[in-house]
């Protein structure tokens, strides 16, 4: 079993080193969300819809919105520091009552707890002194950030911690709609349910209470991995967009450089209709070369 803290319980004067382990599991069956036309898993990405991009992890902050649309923002800095100042490995009992003084709906998550190096002995002293006084303890402790009150009780032959509700987390009954406060029942409906409770009424076994919606979900995907159903991803559609991406861009390259090679032969055709009808004196531009050459037909036809 994985140790997830390590502290120690401390009531009065005596101090009991101790290791936390989870209690309870989810044992839910947990879906991947996939695409119907290929089978890949479906990703979703951290995104601004202000700006219209992909967020990266360091780009990231937290912020608390005090009222629409307006956030204060609280640094990594300041989060450290309230961490380390409210961080305590202690689980203190402040006072102990009877089971029977708390309401379940404060309850909220179990964890087992087990003897630290050299605690074995006070361990079993608390243990011992929870049982023969039927008494629970009422402790305060500080889980990954968050500050807790929690019940420490036995369970078996193992304490156990369980964390609860703060008075302001639970909340108001009376906002609940439509409860009746005063309803008139009858004497002869009343009696029969009553009947119907005490034939009911049993002792408590937990294992013969079952979650048969996972069992059968769980008989189904066995059933269709038996029946070679599974699927596997395919990976062809998502590589024949990339090549489908860089031809289309090289493409695009090619026609750019088009226009540019059509423009040089340009010049050629311009001389060559010059020759023919053009008799204008040559333009300063003809290299000196050229101008002998003219002179020497000149005098050949004299």
């Amino acid at each position: 079993m994985h140790t997830m803290w390590k502290g120690s319980i401390s009531f009065g004067l005596v101090n009991i080193p101790i290791k936390l382990y989870a209690a309870t599991e989810d044992k839910d069956i947990k879906l991947r969300t996939l695409h119907k036309k290929c089978h890949s898993p479906i990703q979703y990405e951290k995104t601004c819809p202000n700006c219209d991009e992909e967020v990266k992890q360091e780009e990231i902050v937290k912020g608390y919105e005090y009222v629409k649309g307006k956030y204060v923002v609280l640094t990594d800095e300041e989060l450290k520091e309230l961490k380390d100042e409210h961080e305590d490995k202690t689980v203190e009992i402040i006072d102990f009552v009877k089971m029977d003084d708390i309401d379940p709906i404060y309850f909220n998550r179990s964890y087992f707890i087990g003897p630290g190096e050299n605690g074995g002995k006070a361990y079993g002293l608390l243990r011992e002194a929870l049982t023969k006084s039927e008494k629970i303890g009422i402790a305060e402790i500080t889980i990954r950030s968050k500050q807790q009150l929690a019940m420490v009780r036995v369970y078996q032959n193992c304490i156990v911690m369980e964390t609860v509700h703060y008075p302001d987390e639970v909340r108001n009954v009376k906002e609940v709609p439509s409860v009746p406060e005063n309803v008139e029942v009858g004497e002869k409906e009343l009696d029969t349910a009553i009947m119907l409770i005490d034939q009911l009424t049993t002792i408590f076994e937990p294992e013969k209470y079952k979650d048969d919606y996972r069992l059968a979900l769980q008989e189904l995907i066995e059933r269709k991995v038996n029946q070679d159903e599974g699927k596997t991803p395919t990976e062809a559609a998502p590589r024949q967009n990339v090549v489908d991406l860089m031809s289309a861009l090289q493409a695009s390259i090619e026609k750019t450089k088009k226009p540019q090679t059509k423009a040089k032969p340009a010049k050629p055709k311009a001389k060559s209709a010059k020759a023919v009808g053009d008799d204008s004196p040559p333009k300063k531009a003809h290299t000196a070369g050229n101008t002998e050459k003219k002179t020497k037909t000149v005098r050949k036809k004299a």
